[in-house]
């Protein structure tokens, strides 16, 4: 390892250290993890050719049948959902060949790609190439079907090698294996993607999972495919794990900044409410409610508040008319609201 590298290294963990604690010092901040969790879906399905954006799966959530391109957004929810379940596995269950597979049938399901065997290896040679060509032109062709099983095992076996190296590297290395071996007919790149949230919750690197590497990767997709392939080609590994490092610190920084953020909204808009809102109880179960699901409908408010319609009408009245919520929709009917200045935190 070179002078380089162990800079890399010791700045990806000092951010990373510095984006656990702020995620520690917010109240509640299972309230707003889900939005990381979303708009991580979203960049890493924009990364395989999905259009769709982090707004889109919001107003799918609310109402499903109100949105175009409704396939498209299935694939990030199902993204969503593929997380939030293996999250929950690794609390009582290894993170294996089996998880990895049980996590592929949630993310195919359903959508894209659904008839492509979702939640088992592949049994016939893929390929990477331009659309309709075939193994003759080809940018890459993973391992054959023999060779990919032994690749697995071994993999399965790294997976759980916590001694010789420092996890960042791991990690980097698990990731730049996985995509090489490109073991399921399609979702290798956005399972590739989870392993890193996966492996950085396992190893308890963080205690929530608030670091996605996709916007960078999605920043600099043309260096992430060009250091992957100088790894297959040419054993060209430091330049992959001084990449992966660097991206660990760039996104960190910015979960950081957006983490405290959220904390200066949260206690802001807490304070706002509380003096200018009639119902100050109910508007500080608004405010968390917001941060789960910043767009909302009166009768969602209705149903989550478990007030009258009435009471959850008033309130998001006077929370529209302290500039929290915008109305978007434009009819006197279901209409919906957005809480703008907490959703701007993730657009930016």
């Amino acid at each position: 390892m070179d002078w380089e590298t162990v800079r890399l290294l010791a700045e990806a963990s000092l951010e990373l250290g510095r984006l656990d604690g702020a995620g520690a010092l917010v109240p509640n901040p299972d309230l707003f993890v889900g939005m990381y969790v979303r708009q991580e879906a979203v960049l890493s399905s924009q990364i395989e050719g999905t259009q769709c954006t982090l707004e889109d799966v919001l107003r799918f959530e609310l109402d499903a049948s109100a949105v175009s391109e409704p396939e498209e957004i299935a694939e990030v929810v199902n993204y969503v959902g593929a997380m939030n379940y293996g999250l929950e596995r690794l609390e009582d269950f290894p993170l294996s060949l089996r998880l990895i597979r049980e996590i592929h049938e949630r993310l195919m399901k359903g959508v894209r790609g659904s008839a492509l065997t979702p939640g088992e290896f592949r049994r016939t040679q893929n390929w990477i190439g331009p659309a309709g060509g075939t193994l003759l032109n080809a940018s890459f062709v993973p391992p054959p079907v023999p060779d990919m099983n032994d690749a697995l095992g071994d993999l399965e076996k790294f997976l759980h090698e916590t001694e010789r190296l420092p996890a960042l590297i791991h990690f980097g290395l698990v990731h730049a294996q996985f995509e090489t071996i490109h073991p399921f007919l399609d979702g290798n790149g956005r399972i590739g993607r989870l392993l890193i949230a996966f492996l950085l919750c396992h190893r308890k690197i963080l205690r929530r999972p608030l670091l996605y590497l996709s916007l960078y990767f999605k920043q600099h997709r043309q260096e992430y495919y060009d250091r992957l392939t100088a790894v297959r080609n040419d054993g060209q590994w430091e330049p992959w794990i001084k990449f992966f490092l660097k991206g660990v610190a760039e996104v960190s920084r910015s979960a950081t900044s957006t983490a405290q953020a959220i904390l200066a909204l949260q206690q802001e808009h807490r304070q706002l409410t509380l003096q200018r809102v009639s119902n100050a109880a109910l508007s500080q179960l608004l405010l968390d409610l917001l941060l789960q699901y910043p767009l909302i409908s009166v009768r969602m408010v209705e149903s989550r508040l478990n007030c009258a319609f009435v009471t959850a009408n008033k309130l998001v009245e006077q929370f529209t008319g302290l500039g929290l919520l915008r109305e978007i929709t434009g009819g006197l009917r279901n209409r919906q609201y957005e809480y703008k200045p907490y959703l701007e935190l993730f657009e930016r």
